[in-house]
């Protein structure tokens, strides 16, 4: 199997200074999935602990002269320590910086390769980043591990699909900033967050220990998906009261998580989302977030890149 690829200008602008940092916070591992078109991290997929995190990339976003093959429908997937990834991007995009401007400056490759490590018999996997400048090259390994079988990529490939499904209803959270200074002052109150999204456009988050409830309503936000217009007579109810209601009628979904996972998913602020969608999966199977990008300048979708995570429920929730 075989991959190489020169990353473009944007293509480490979005890596360095925004996905990489963010990725980060998700896990410390993760999978990168190489297929022909699409450049993928996955958290968590093949196992059921933590936040399930998808960021993928049409190649185009990231690289020019992408070139992959392999014995498995040219897809490639295998783990990779994110922080090192990050370091070694990093570092090679500050030595691109010194090289001045010979004829082939700031070219940044990336490429699989096995090498034969200190003291090791046997050879072992690599992604190589190659900085050629203007009169030498520099050379950084981030080891990896063993490219996945057949059978693993489709495992993976299987898990990938079914996590593509999308909530029924979403509603756009106009200011995540807001949203995570709540949530950090619900560490301190309790593990356990409910949280309630309705047709009507409500998002209601809530936390409760014997002693203290804290909670925090969002109202009329924008709807993807199912909408239903809230009953006249609720208006003046309490928040509580209303989502209560809400399920009642089918127009709404409750489910619990961990405030850790809720607060964690957050952090996918340094990847500078130009919104945030929020819903429930059907039957209450998980909570799902969604970020959106803009082609840059403008208000249109970026198609080239997609970010979601699913949040595992500590509650099958009501419907």
């Amino acid at each position: 199997m075989k991959f190489k690829a020169f990353l473009t200008d944007n293509g480490v602008n979005l890596l360095e200074k925004r996905f990489l940092p963010a990725l980060d916070k998700m896990g410390k591992i993760c999978h990168l999935y190489l297929t022909r078109d699409y450049v993928i991290f996955l958290h968590n997929l093949l196992n059921g602990d933590g936040i399930q995190s998808i960021a993928q990339f049409r190649k185009e976003a990231l690289f020019d002269d992408y070139r992959i093959s392999s014995q498995n429908d040219d897809r490639i997937a295998f783990t990779v320590d994110i922080s090192l990834l990050h370091r070694a991007v990093r570092s090679s995009v500050s030595i691109c910086s010194e090289f001045g401007n010979g004829p082939t400056a700031n070219r940044l490759q990336i490429k699989l390769v096995k090498k034969l490590p200190l003291n090791c018999t046997q050879p072992m996997p690599f992604l190589t980043f190659e900085t050629k400048g203007y009169k030498s090259a520099v050379i950084q390994d981030v080891p990896i591990s063993k490219p996945m079988s057949r059978a693993q990529v489709l495992e993976l490939q299987t898990a990938l699909d079914m996590a593509q499904d999308l909530p029924q209803t979403l509603v756009q959270v106009p200011d995540l900033n807001q949203l995570q200074n709540f949530v950090d002052r619900m560490k301190n109150v309790g593990d356990l967050l409910n949280v309630s999204i309705s047709k009507y456009g409500d998002l209601h988050v809530q936390i409760s220990t014997g002693l203290i409830t804290l909670g925090a309503e969002y109202r009329k936000l924008f709807v993807i998906g199912e909408q239903a217009r809230a009953p006249a007579e609720d208006q003046n109810l309490s928040a509580q009261t209303r989502s209560t209601r809400a399920i009642l009628r089918g127009d709404a979904q409750s489910v619990q998580v961990s405030v850790k996972h809720f607060a964690k998913s957050l952090q996918y602020h340094l990847a500078k989302p130009d919104c945030t969608f929020y819903g429930i999966a059907p039957q209450g199977a998980c909570l799902t977030v969604i970020f959106q990008f803009f082609i840059p300048g403008s208000r249109q979708t970026d198609k080239s890149i997609s970010l979601h995570c699913r949040l595992p429920v500590l509650d099958p929730g009501t419907s």
